[in-house]
């Protein structure tokens, strides 16, 4: 298929990208590199021996978007392009509502009036609010507890009701957890412009010498050890995940979480870093995040299930690889 790929340039873009080429897939990239590097690029085509067709655009941009479906024939489209950190949405709720809704809805018009297909949403667990975990599909979705999250639901119900609206428009909605990790070339991999909002950039840039030490938000959580338990996954793993969704797309509307089905807590991670890669990273306990929540895993057994994916890595992987990537990483 020819899919495109927006955020492309990003973390979990990238990534996908690979994979996605791996399947024989033929990939189209549309990133405005606010928060990826141009030479992600020049990567991928290291990694591949193919470089994508490069789009440098914003998704909310219609005119410049709907060039991209006039030049080429588009089977489907992954959705990654958009603004991702909790605590910065809470800080600027309208940059993110604007940013994160405009491009799903601009990007959702051009397929249905290009006849594409297939769309892959890049949603979040956090759409489930605060609610026990493991997390279930089925699941009421609660009030989230961040303008992040109420974006990728309100993204979730306006692809639903164009999906319902038009019988030619099919959407998977991937509601995944917190991805780590990086490529095994350590060529590509998790590399945030300016200060890292999640947690493994920035343990990683503690451990380079680059932060001085790493701030834990909380740890009177009612957990393991007092700090925020999370469903880390490989961020290759959840790549995989995406190739298998746009590959057995059904019709209508289709839910997943992609994780591993284990929580893992902030101390847990840092310790296993340190432990796997034999290196100190320096940190201290300050006050909670605001929007953020204890606990928060998967059941990613209907994925299984259905798209016959299932997370494989480990934590002791992923924190070698995401080391690996800073170390190489200029």
């Amino acid at each position: 298929m020819n899919i495109l790929v927006t955020g492309g340039l990003g973390f979990i873009g990238s990534h996908t990208t690979i994979e996605l080429i791996k399947n024989n897939h033929t990939v189209l990239i549309a990133d405005n590199l606010c928060n990826s590097k141009i030479e992600v690029l020049d990567k991928l085509s290291t990694i591949t021996d193919i470089k994508p067709i490069f789009y440098q655009i914003d998704v909310t941009d219609e005119v410049k978007l709907e060039e991209i479906f006039n030049n080429h024939e588009i089977d489907g489209v992954i959705h990654f392009a958009g603004l991702k950190a909790v605590g910065e949405s809470v800080s600027k709720p309208l940059e993110y509502y604007y940013n994160n809704l405009v491009s799903t809805m601009v990007l959702s018009k051009m397929c249905v009036k290009y006849g594409v297909g297939k769309f892959v949403f890049s949603s979040s667990a956090t759409v489930y609010g605060d609610q026990p975990s493991p997390l279930k599909e089925e699941m009421e979705l609660k009030k989230t507890t961040n303008p992040y999250g109420e974006t990728k639901a309100m993204s979730e119900r306006i692809l639903t009701d164009t999906a319902k609206a038009n019988n030619n428009f099919s959407v998977s909605l991937l509601r995944y957890f917190n991805p780590v990790g990086a490529h095994e070339s350590g060529l590509i991999g998790e590399d945030p412009s300016g200060i890292p909002n999640n947690l493994m950039p920035f343990v990683t840039k503690v451990a380079k010498g680059q932060l001085e030490k790493l701030s834990v938000f909380g740890n009177d959580y009612d957990t393991i050890d007092g700090t925020g338990v999370r469903d880390y996954i490989h961020v290759v793993d959840l790549a995989k995940g995406h190739v298998k969704a746009i590959e057995n797309l059904d019709k209508g509307i289709n839910i997943f979480n992609l994780g591993t089905g284990r929580g893992t807590s902030v101390l847990e991670l840092v310790n296993a870093f340190m432990k796997v890669n034999e290196i100190d990273v320096p940190y201290e306990i300050v006050g909670r995040r605001s929007g953020d929540i204890a606990i928060c895993y998967a059941d990613a057994s209907k994925a299984e299930r259905e798209l016959e994916w299932k997370a494989e890595l480990t934590i002791e992987g992923m924190v070698r690889d995401a080391w690996r990537f800073e170390q190489n990483n200029r």
